[in-house]
């Protein structure tokens, strides 16, 4: 599993159509995954296009994968302003020898939603978005740490201390026209690993619905013990 972070050059059209574009942007780097005229390979890879830029402004995007891309098959003359070195997971993470108890710091873009008569809808609401990432917690063999409450009426388990930002409404349009509409929020904290097995797999395959979307990367930094 390796994590490779480009940037892009936002002069390009080409950049600036996959950036007003999400499901674009995926075709785009599903190109570094496949031959020519071949599909990319479902669940090859995870992707996020960061709230901030580097240095020299460009927009950077975190792309997550089985194997190594690779980028001149993307062939945009301009596209790609830099790749920085793949980084190997595997080893970075220690991923073979998880414990329980660790703690890392951790970014996640999701789609907080529920399914009402057959059809998702979006939690637009904060108390929603917790109980929904705290849920995926449980899922997903982590645990987030809770907020204390000074109302003695209220239960001290009933938030969790996680920073949620950058509410959006992603749009895009596939190649048969069908236009794809899906909400999305920022999750930044820390999070402890309560079941190895299962964070193991939520760092691999991600977490919640619209990955096309550049949704779902569960990204984490070791905490020193």
């Amino acid at each position: 599993m390796f994590l490779n972070r480009i940037h892009l050059d936002p002069r390009c059209r080409d950049v600036r159509r996959d950036l007003s574009d999400p499901y674009q942007l995926h075709s785009t780097l599903c190109r570094a995954f496949s031959v020519p005229d071949t599909k990319c390979p479902e669940g090859e890879f995870l992707w996020r296009l960061e709230p901030e830029t580097d240095s020299t402004g460009y927009p950077c995007i975190l792309v997550q994968s089985r194997m190594i891309p690779d980028w001149t098959r993307i062939s945009v003359k301009g596209w790609l302003a830099k790749a920085d070195p793949a980084i190997d997971l595997q080893v970075r993470l220690k991923l073979d020898s998880l414990k329980i108890g660790q703690r890392f710091r951790f970014r996640l873009r999701a789609n907080p939603c529920v399914t009402r008569n057959g059809k998702r809808m979006g939690l637009m609401r904060l108390e929603g978005q917790e109980k929904w990432v705290s849920l995926k917690g449980e899922q997903h063999g982590f645990l987030l740490p809770r907020l204390a409450s000074f109302d003695l009426a209220e239960s001290p388990q009933e938030r969790v201390d996680v920073r949620i930002s950058q509410e959006q409404m992603f749009r895009g349009s596939q190649r048969s026209g069908n236009a794809i509409k899906i909400f999305s929020v920022l999750y930044d904290g820390l999070l402890t690993v309560t079941e190895s097995n299962k964070f193991r797999d939520a760092l691999q395959t991600g977490i919640g619905h619209g990955k096309v979307m550049g949704l779902g990367l569960l990204s984490v930094v070791p905490i020193p013990f």
